[in-house]
């Protein structure tokens, strides 16, 4: 190939890297969004029932929950909360929450704007009487 080809051809492998690295670094940052995105922060719901399953995953842990409706019938809840990296820093480990399933709960949080069953949990007292309020910036507060 001719030098002006070749330097051509190496503008463009680098111009594909480059985009490619910036796609890849932007996913990321997409993936994470702010609770009231999601969830109408003045639609509160507080609610007592039975822990079913945790998800102790990145980016947030998950809490499903059944619950009993207004009607009487069980509804099954998803409770979105802070990163178990969060949670770790404040000393609340994923047995903490294991624990507790199968056994009664109760979650305080905000409903999601489209009226699912599915809330940001800011607050949750396990079967053992452990309350953990998730509150904004670097802590919790934990009672026993």
């Amino acid at each position: 190939m001719r030098p002006r080809i070749v330097r051509i051809v190496r503008n463009a492998e680098f111009a594909a890297i480059v985009g490619l690295l910036l796609i890849a670094a932007t996913s990321s940052l997409l993936a994470h969004h702010s609770p009231s995105a999601v969830f109408d922060m003045t639609k509160r719901v507080t609610l007592a029932g039975t822990l079913t399953k945790v998800d102790w995953i990145n980016p947030h842990i998950v809490v499903f929950m059944e619950a009993k409706g207004k009607d009487g019938n069980p509804e099954a809840w998803k409770l979105e909360s802070n990163p178990p990296s969060w949670f770790r820093r404040v000393g609340v480990a994923r047995s903490d929450f294991s624990g507790s399933i199968g056994r009664m709960i109760s979650v305080e949080g905000v409903r999601a704007k489209d009226g699912s069953l599915y809330a940001y949990m800011q607050k949750i007292t396990l079967a053992d009487g452990t309350s953990m309020e998730l509150v904004n910036g670097s802590g919790a507060e934990t009672k026993q």
